[in-house]
């Protein structure tokens, strides 16, 4: 198998090949077991069960499973991160997405890159790895996460207080198993222009859709000046508006929905703020400042592995767990992104034999 001088080392442990197989046939049984956020009960059991047969200690906090060994105060802390829930299956599948189906190389139902594939091998690499774990100069802390398609209160935040003191994360999400070292934030506003209604055909009233489009054009043009190297500018689209009850009166309200997706260089709060300065016009609300934007440096010396080991650093604009992680943390999983969330979802085999290997050789 490629890369199987990367386990040299673990003579002592069965056979490397199995591995690669039990993450496969897992990551079937997962796909089975529907666990759409916050409905994760089943699949939690299943991962748990697995875990179980392993001989690991896991701790159960709500539908998140949270494993480590006796941990080493004067040692470092490395935390395995992937979640166990999905979103729900788009109406355009071809296939059931519950019927885990193996054709050539590829592994197809839902959840399976997303991120399922990453689950399974950041589980694999964990148990490799504590085999030899009184030599390791750090702490592995593996946690299985759920509600993270929904940033759920249950989920990671949930767990968080459960964890060690944690100095650095690896997070399974896909991204070709290249580490992904910068991640958008979100924060979604909703916004409100009030006028007075009155009769269109007399030209009465205020209307509030003509109070909201100054503020609406302001935001369509202005570009924040700090743009990022990794993942360009801070984003800032209105998704959503609604306005008007019927054609002969003028509205006395228009609400809609901002969608702002910042860079490392702008905090939520600040760009709430700045927003509230500058659309003078409309009420604005934030429902949450807690879904931050993560950068690690370049120089850490994780990274600096996964570039000698011929890993490309990139910037994601997808969101993950890393965004309620106030310690260093990147993405680093196997799968497309561009995969997720899409009909007849897929994972190859052998990314999940690639993925086992690389995380091995990554943390030797």
């Amino acid at each position: 198998m490629q890369n199987y001088e990367i386990f040299s080392n673990f003579a002592a442990i069965m056979n490397y090949n199995q591995y690669p197989t039990e993450a496969v046939e897992l990551l079937q049984q997962l796909i089975s077991t529907p666990s759409v956020s916050r409905d994760e009960t089943a699949a939690a059991d299943v991962l748990a069960d697995f875990i179980g047969t392993c001989g690991l200690p896991c701790q159960r906090i709500g539908n998140n499973l949270l494993v480590h060994g006796t941990l080493d105060e004067r040692k470092p802390t490395v935390l395995l991160c992937a979640h166990i829930d999905t979103v729900k299956p788009v109406s355009t599948w071809t296939r059931d997405p519950f019927t885990p189906s193996i054709e050539g190389d590829r592994l197809y139902g839902l959840g399976s890159n997303d991120c399922g594939g990453g689950l399974v091998s950041l589980l694999q690499a964990y148990r490799i790895l504590q085999t030899v774990h009184a030599s390791c100069a750090y702490n592995l802390v593996y946690l299985a996460s759920c509600e993270e398609e929904v940033s759920g209160a249950n989920g990671f935040s949930l767990a968080l207080p459960q964890l060690p003191k944690v100095d650095v994360a690896i997070v399974g999400e896909p991204t070709g198993m290249q580490p992904a070292i910068a991640e958008r934030g979100l924060m979604v506003v909703d916004g409100v222009a009030r006028g007075k209604s009155g009769h269109a055909a007399r030209n009465e009233g205020v209307n509030a859709i003509y109070e909201a489009l100054d503020d609406l054009l302001w935001l369509r043009d202005y570009r924040f000046r700090k743009e990022s190297p990794l993942l360009g500018a801070t984003k800032m689209t209105v998704t959503v508006l609604n306005s008007g009850t019927q054609h002969n009166v003028v509205p006395d309200e228009c609400r809609f929905v901002i969608d702002v997706r910042p860079n490392e260089y702008y905090e939520n709060e600040y760009l709430f703020a700045f927003l509230k300065k500058h659309m003078k016009k409309c009420e604005l609300t934030a429902r949450s400042f807690r879904l931050r934007s993560s950068h690690i440096d370049e120089q850490h010396p994780l990274i600096q592995r996964c570039k000698d080991m011929g890993l490309q650093p990139f910037g994601s604009p997808t969101l993950s767990d890393q965004a309620l992680m106030s310690f260093p943390s990147f993405k680093l999983g196997p799968g497309d992104s561009a995969r997720s969330h899409s009909a007849d979802e897929f994972i190859g085999i052998s990314e999940i034999e690639k993925a086992i290997a690389t995380y091995v050789e990554l943390l030797s």
